[in-house]
């Protein structure tokens, strides 16, 4: 469904840094010095890296939930929320979640005034992980400063639905934590945030890991495309960077008037049904 435009625009930032295997005390404070920083350079919000808060080491997160993944109330999450409320900053935050007897990949989102607003779960699981977690089942939306923003993480990316669904449901933006490694994960970012984008006239934003994570030699490049699909802004291979981005909703607004894409999407919309025709 559409949405109203924004009234102004919203200046975000996708955050990448080497992280600390298994280490959440560690990697919250890394979190929060960079949602500081982004603070300072006029960011509203901060979107971090699949599983920021661990490392994507899936077997020692299974090995000891309690220890190297987070759950309800945990206080290790309570530098993260320091610095949104004491900078106005809203931050979405990667981490493996154990709850009720399941592991899950999440984003955590944490609010302005430092309240943990909601969690989003990772709905496609890659082969590897479902050993392991368990599937979310529903899509978040969150809204800023009149900015619907669509949240996903990683595998769900290469899936159009997903980010379809954010547009349908009135997001002027697609925000995923992801890891992607050298050569094909590379590959695989740079072909799937462009076409969300244009799919869908809507910015992505990507947060990726640098270095290495598990047995993941990452490649970085968080970045942004704008609603046609180009790109804005990128970081390194593998350095501790943010990337800015303002989004601009006039921007937007003129994407979606010459992209009709959204708009002719609704003409067909129940899709007709399909017909087949034999040839043999």
């Amino acid at each position: 469904m559409s949405s109203p435009f924004p009234t102004g625009p919203l200046r975000i930032a996708a955050a990448q840094a080497p992280v600390v295997a298994g280490d959440i005390s560690a990697n919250a404070a890394t979190a929060a010095a960079l949602i500081r920083e982004a603070a300072s350079a006029g960011a509203r919000l901060v979107l971090f890296a699949e599983k920021f808060l661990s490392g994507y080491e899936p077997e020692l997160i299974k090995s000891d939930p309690a220890r190297y993944a987070v759950g309800p109330g945990d206080p290790r999450l309570a530098p993260i929320a320091d610095a949104c409320r004491e900078t106005g900053t809203a931050a979405v935050v990667g981490a493996g979640v154990h709850d009720d007897g399941d592991l899950l990949v999440s984003a955590l989102v944490f609010g302005p005034d430092g309240s943990l607003v909601t969690r989003y779960d990772k709905q496609y699981l890659f082969k590897s992980e479902r050993d392991y977690y368990r599937p979310g089942t529903g899509d978040r939306t969150i809204e800023l400063d009149g900015w619907r923003l669509g949240l996903g993480i990683c595998y769900d990316s290469g899936f159009p639905e997903h980010a379809r669904a954010a547009a349908l449901d009135g997001c002027h933006a697609y925000l995923v934590g992801a890891l992607f490694s050298v050569g094909h994960g590379h590959h695989e970012s740079r072909t799937w945030f462009p076409a969300r984008a244009l799919d869908n006239t809507l910015y992505t934003l990507l947060a990726n890991h640098v270095g290495t994570t598990g047995s993941w030699h990452t490649c970085g490049g968080s970045a942004v495309w704008s609603p046609d699909g180009r790109l804005l802004a990128e970081a390194g291979p593998d350095e501790r960077e943010l990337v800015l981005a303002d989004l601009d909703p006039d921007v937007l607004r003129a994407t979606r008037e010459s992209e009709t894409l959204l708009a002719d999407l609704h003409t067909r919309l129940p899709a007709t049904p399909r017909t087949h025709h034999s040839l043999a």
